[in-house]
């Protein structure tokens, strides 16, 4: 049975051009230029996922508002931003208000269903129960890494990492004292970000580590070089 993204977005050839590219990957999707009709078919039915642009019509920031609404209704729905908006307060914003990722438009087509795939393979881990097999699991220190189940620990509690955030870490805490740069980053993560945006990441990454851990020091920077995973002692 096909799986059922709804695209939320307010200009009718970007989102036939996104309906076109998922279709052909065997997805059924339905398409919304407004937040209330969306959010009225959410209340019929839930979709398997959401893409969702912030602008919609003349509600500026109609997309943050029904992903706020979305999230209430279905807590495990996965849900992405992609929008043309890619300040740093707006990328914030979206994954504050529960987004499993904020993409940008300029993303390409191959990129962005990967991110689709990794968001469907997450939440079908997390559906399964615990395989008798040996997951894929990395342990350095304080942090505890699941990518089968797609989650991350520090010191026992649970961080709620993006996608891409969670890619970012796994590549670092692979090979601690290792500096990677912001190419190896990206092609850890399967994106194409500038400079800024691997560093914004970086930023929120370790904004979440410390809200668990005031002291988290895990990621250091090499000026003008990466970063790299210090082992704690």
């Amino acid at each position: 049975m096909a799986r059922k993204i709804a695209i939320v977005e307010d200009e009718l050839a970007i989102a036939e051009n996104y309906r076109d590219a998922l279709t052909r990957q065997g997805y059924e999707v339905a398409l919304y230029s407004e937040r209330l009709p969306a959010l009225e078919a959410f209340r019929q039915g839930l979709p398997d996922l959401a893409i969702i642009d912030v602008g919609l019509g003349e509600e500026i920031e109609g997309g943050f508002d029904l992903c706020r609404e979305l999230r209430a209704m279905a807590p495990e729905l996965p849900i992405i931003f992609l929008t043309a908006r890619d300040s740093e307060f707006d990328v914030v914003s979206g994954l504050r208000l529960g987004a499993d990722d904020y993409l940008t438009k300029d993303i390409s087509q191959p990129h962005m269903l990967a991110r689709i795939v990794a968001l469907f393979r997450r939440v079908d881990a997390l559906r399964q129960p615990v395989a008798q097999a040996q997951e894929d699991v990395l342990k350095r220190g304080a942090l505890l890494l699941n990518m089968d189940r797609m989650s991350a620990h520090w010191q026992g509690q649970r961080i709620d990492l993006t996608v891409t955030e969670l890619w970012v870490v796994h590549c670092l805490a692979r090979h601690p004292g290792h500096v990677k740069n912001r190419q190896q980053l990206m092609d850890a993560a399967n994106v194409v970000l500038d400079d800024n945006t691997i560093t914004s990441h970086v930023k929120r990454i370790r904004k979440k580590f410390m809200r668990v851990d005031a002291g988290f020091a895990a990621i250091e920077t090499a000026y003008g070089m990466g970063y790299r995973w210090l082992m704690s002692e």
